[in-house]
């Protein structure tokens, strides 16, 4: 159940849509991030950056979410970038060994101003599909 409210603001500007999260990302709310990332993904954006900032708690339907939204922008071809990861949500990424998709590092210049503090490895696609094959996290997500 959550406790903090859940909010999700979208906005598609010059081919980036930015996605802001905050409150608790549980199985409550974890549908408006699948959602509001899939109404951004039909217009065809160049890349998406996902902001965790103001996100408290992520249990495993949030975790499901974050991979179902990174598996869906590999989909379309479109970048991912997310910042503000917050230390509950990268423990529970690093638990199921599953950090690496979502690291944060220093992003180079983009064409939106905005400073973006992290990028998501989408150089990969098959990242994702191994993190996914993992026996611990089908265990969290089954």
């Amino acid at each position: 159940m959550t406790v903090r409210p859940f909010t999700s603001h979208a906005a598609v500007h010059s081919g980036v849509a930015r996605v802001t999260l905050a409150g608790e990302l549980d199985l409550d709310t974890a549908f408006h991030v699948r959602d509001t990332v899939a109404a951004c993904l039909v217009k065809q954006p160049t890349e998406v950056r996902l902001d965790l900032t103001g996100v408290s708690f992520c249990d495993c339907s949030g975790l499901n979410a974050l991979l179902a939204v990174r598996s869906s922008a590999l989909r379309a071809g479109v970048g991912l970038r997310v910042e503000g990861i917050g230390t509950q949500p990268a423990r529970l990424l690093a638990l199921i060994g599953a950090d690496g998709l979502f690291a944060e590092r220093a992003s180079s210049a983009t064409a939106v101003p905005a400073p973006c503090a992290a990028e998501a490895d989408t150089r990969r696609p098959d990242a994702a599909m191994a993190v996914a094959e993992k026996a611990p996290l089908r265990g969290l997500l089954a």
